[in-house]
C-alpha cells in the first residue's frame, strides 16, 4: 500500500509540474493580481483536479469507453473556453500595446474578478487532465483498492496540488517577478493568449 501511494504521489507530482494551461493561469494571475486573488484561483485549480480525481477512482476510465459522445462533449467544451481565455488575454495584451510603456511602468495588480471559478474551469478544461485521469491515474486504481486507500489516494492529490501550486503563485509574486512582468507585461499576456488558444484547438481537433 505504501508504495501504491509513493507510486501515485510521483506520479502525480510531475503531472502538475509539467507546463499546461494551469501553470500559466497561476503563473500570469500570480505576477500581475492580489495574494487573495491568485489563491482563490489556486484553490480552483485544486478543486478541479479533485473532481478528476473523484471521477477516476469511480472509474473514469470505463466511462469513456462507453460514454464516447461525453469524452467528444468534454474535449470540444474544455477546447472552446480555452480559446475564450486566450482571446482574453489576446485582448488585454492589444490594450496595454495602446497605452505605451509610459502606463505599464506603474505597477500592475488587475482588479480581483472571478478567480476561484477560473480556476476551476481552467483545470477541468484541461486537455491534460483529461488524458491523465483517464488513463494513466486509472491504471493504478484497480477493483482491488479499498475504499479508504481511494480516500486516502483523493486527499492526498488534493494536497499535492495545492501545494505545488501555491509554491508556484509565491515564487511569480515576488516583487522582482512583478516588476519583470510589468515591464514587459503586453508580450507575456500575448504568449500566454497564444498558449490558451492553441491548447483549446488541439483539445477541439484531437477529439
Amino acid at each position: 500500500m505504501l508504495t501504491l501511494f509513493l507510486t501515485v504521489a510521483i506520479v502525480h507530482l510531475f503531472a502538475v509540474m509539467s507546463p499546461g494551461p494551469d501553470f500559466f493561469f497561476v503563473s500570469q494571475t500570480a505576477a500581475s493580481r492580489s495574494r487573495k486573488d491568485t489563491m482563490l484561483g489556486v484553490l480552483g485549480i485544486t478543486l478541479g483536479v479533485l473532481v478528476w480525481a473523484a471521477v477516476a477512482l469511480l472509474g473514469l476510465d470505463l466511462v469513456l469507453q462507453r460514454m464516447a459522445w461525453l469524452h467528444q462533449t468534454i474535449m470540444i467544451a474544455g477546447g472552446l473556453y480555452l480559446l475564450w481565455m486566450g482571446w482574453q488575454l489576446l485582448c488585454a495584451a492589444r490594450q496595454q500595446h495602446k497605452q505605451g510603456p509610459t502606463q505599464n511602468a506603474a505597477p500592475i495588480v488587475k482588479p480581483q474578478g472571478r478567480s476561484l471559478f477560473k480556476g476551476l474551469l481552467t483545470n477541468l478544461s484541461n486537455p491534460k487532465a483529461v488524458i491523465y485521469f483517464g488513463s494513466v491515474f486509472s491504471l493504478f486504481v484497480g477493483n482491488d483498492i479499498g475504499a479508504g486507500a481511494r480516500w486516502g489516494l483523493f486527499a492526498m492529490i488534493g494536497c499535492e496540488t495545492f501545494a505545488w501550486f501555491t509554491l508556484v503563485a509565491l515564487i511569480f509574486a515576488l516583487p522582482k517577478m512583478r516588476q519583470g512582468y510589468q515591464r514587459i507585461a503586453k508580450w507575456i499576456d500575448g504568449c500566454a493568449g497564444v498558449l490558451f488558444a492553441g491548447f483549446g484547438i488541439h483539445l477541439i481537433l484531437s477529439r
